[in-house]
């Protein structure tokens, strides 16, 4: 009889080990996730303003400085994902991460406790600032490595580790239980994204940065301790090797076999096929990656059980298959990255620190808070869509997801500009208004100007983002198989570290070109003094290019790929549309 790893792995983990997982070890692992999140995220709105106080960086500086850190925590997750999945395993990353985001955290509240892990501040018109030393940027520097690399291993890891403890094949329920996971997993992350932003906020807002940053290590304590009390229960299974390492395997058999002419008829025995595969030959688009598969000596590259010798120079027609899905959505997934970083506007805390933040007379608004404002438009448009609207579209177009992926994705693409218009409009109107007032050297002062102003377009992108993220990985899921539906998100993930990326390039490239000949800056730390209206416009105008970017792929999408599952209309699978909107968003 035929061994099947899967099979024995399987009983190995639910029969010798049948008191381990189950629905008793979720709550430990979303607890430690909410944890996590809720002090990652809480740190964030208020960290330029930190800076720039106690580090005595000006705000484009500043700004680099958080989107690389951002960028940082994108780029290990997937980093993270990847260890995970081929060496340490899940229990381990998670238990690393966890620990490591305690540190990083510890280490941050204890500058602001240790006055000689910062510089003295600055005098009153900041002639005389002090330098920061190597050992207080040293300090926060590690600080802000040790939180990336937590939240790079617990991320991308966390929610796997709570489907290998309901995982069960012979439970005919087990989809709807795994579904239900699901969602209650993504209901807790948002839950604590928006306490992150509303009450760790207000902490630090009203208590002072001691406290404010001493809440979130408090928080990591809880996480690392509810984690490691559930260590006992956990079922914890082995890696299995890593989606990225099989398409780097693909390219490299493909480079070593350059020589083969993938023009000449090769018949199905010539191809490798993994066991009970229903693939007898390699697709004709992006050919050269057929050479990975061809096999030229079944001696020397073929075991005698049938496998490949050497896999990173013969591949199957699986891979390659995968390696090109992948290469399809590339051009697609690039145009979302434009859209991310318009959503992250340099100084835009600034902004609404100079306006009247008022509800009530009592009470105020935390300026870092209003990031609220586009969670809950993109919570409230995706319940809308969902519920209202893809019923009613779905009777005109025959699409279970309303209108195709692509159209949402050109719509919020869309939105984005219109709310990047908005954005230079109110900075124009509020500018103005403070020059007018004789604030231009008090860069402090409230202007006789609501906060309101800004609602609009912090709403459009929320909307924005629904549309054209979610239809993003509607439209990667459209493609892979289902065993590869983390791989949209990890898409998502490394798109908002190239985004965070290219803002810090264009915030330093920025700066330094429009301060040079003793020129104010219009990142200018005094927004009444510089111009954050001219950037808004610049990034109108690259968001304009992108839209037209998107109708070129879109074009050679539709001309180039009319396979059924690639068209410009993907037939996007029923039974998951509903769970992944809420999934991507």
């Amino acid at each position: 009889m035929e061994n099947n790893p899967e099979k024995d792995e399987f009983l190995l983990n639910h029969s010798q080990n049948s008191t381990k997982g189950g629905l008793k070890t979720i709550p430990f692992i979303i607890v430690n996730e909410s944890c996590e999140r809720l002090a990652s995220f809480g740190l964030q709105p208020n960290m330029i303003i930190y800076i720039t106080k106690f580090y005595n960086m000006n705000a484009a500086r500043a700004s680099v400085l958080i989107n690389l850190w951002s960028a940082l925590s994108n780029v290990l997750s997937i980093l993270g994902a990847f260890i995970s999945d081929s060496y340490i395993g899940r229990f381990r990353a998670v238990a690393i991460g966890t620990i490591s985001s305690l540190i990083g955290m510890i280490v941050l509240w204890l500058t602001t406790i240790i006055p000689q892990l910062r510089p003295l501040p600055c005098g009153q018109y900041q002639h005389d600032c002090n330098g920061t030393t190597e050992a207080q940027l040293a300090a926060i520097l590690c600080s802000f490595g040790l939180i990336s690399i937590g939240a790079g291993f617990v991320r991308p890891c966390s929610i796997a580790l709570g489907a290998d403890q309901l995982e069960n094949k012979e439970n005919p329920d087990n989809k709807r239980l795994m579904d239900s996971y699901f969602n209650c997993f993504y209901a807790s992350v948002g839950i604590s994204i928006v306490l992150a932003v509303t009450v760790i906020v207000y902490i630090q807002d009203h208590f002072g940065w001691q406290v404010g940053f001493g809440v979130p290590a408090l928080l990591m304590v809880l996480s690392v301790s509810v984690f490691l009390i559930g260590s006992p229960h956990y079922i914890k299974a082995k890696p299995k090797g890593s989606l990225f390492t099989e398409l780097c395997q693909v390219a490299m058999a493909a480079f070593r076999k350059r020589h083969i002419n993938v023009q000449l008829n090769y018949n199905d025995d010539c191809y490798y096929k993994a066991s009970e595969s229903k693939l007898l030959e390699p697709s004709t688009n992006f050919r050269c990656l057929n050479r990975a598969c061809i096999i030229e000596d079944p001696h020397m590259e073929l075991k005698p059980d049938g496998k490949a010798s050497d896999p990173w120079s013969l591949c199957s027609v699986e891979q390659v298959k995968i390696m090109k899905y992948f290469l399809t959505v590339l051009p697609m997934w690039s145009t979302c990255i434009m859209l991310l970083v318009s959503f992250s506007q340099p100084l835009s805390i600034y902004q609404l620190l100079t306006v009247d933040r008022h509800i009530t007379p009592q009470f105020e608004i935390p300026a870092g808070s209003f990031g609220m404002i586009t969670v809950l438009s993109l919570t409230i448009w995706i319940a809308f869509y969902d519920r209202a609207l893809v019923p009613l579209l779905s009777r005109y177009t025959g699409l279970p997801t309303g209108i195709s992926s692509f159209s949402r994705m050109g719509i919020g693409l869309f939105l984005s500009i219109v709310a990047t218009i908005l954005s230079a409009i109110t900075e124009t109107i509020r500018r103005n208004k403070a020059i007018n007032a004789g604030f231009e050297d008090d860069p402090n002062a409230v202007l006789n100007m609501s906060s309101m102003w800004f609602v609009p377009q912090l709403a459009l992108y929320g909307v924005a983002e629904g549309l054209n993220v979610v239809g993003q990985i509607e439209f990667i899921y459209s493609l892979f198989p289902k065993t590869m539906s983390s791989f949209a998100a990890a898409l998502y993930t490394f798109g908002l570290a190239l985004a965070n990326l290219i803002n810090s390039l264009l915030v330093s490239m920025v700066d330094s070109i429009t301060s040079t000949g003793g020129n104010t800056s219009w990142l200018a730390t005094n927004i009444n003094r510089g111009h954050l209206d001219y950037y808004c416009w610049l990034m109108t105008f690259l968001c304009v290019i992108n839209f037209l970017y998107f109708l070129a792929v879109c074009r050679f999408i539709d001309q180039h790929h009319h396979d059924g599952r690639s068209s410009l209309f993907p037939k996007v699978e029923e039974e998951h549309s509903a769970n992944k909107r809420f999934q991507g968003a």
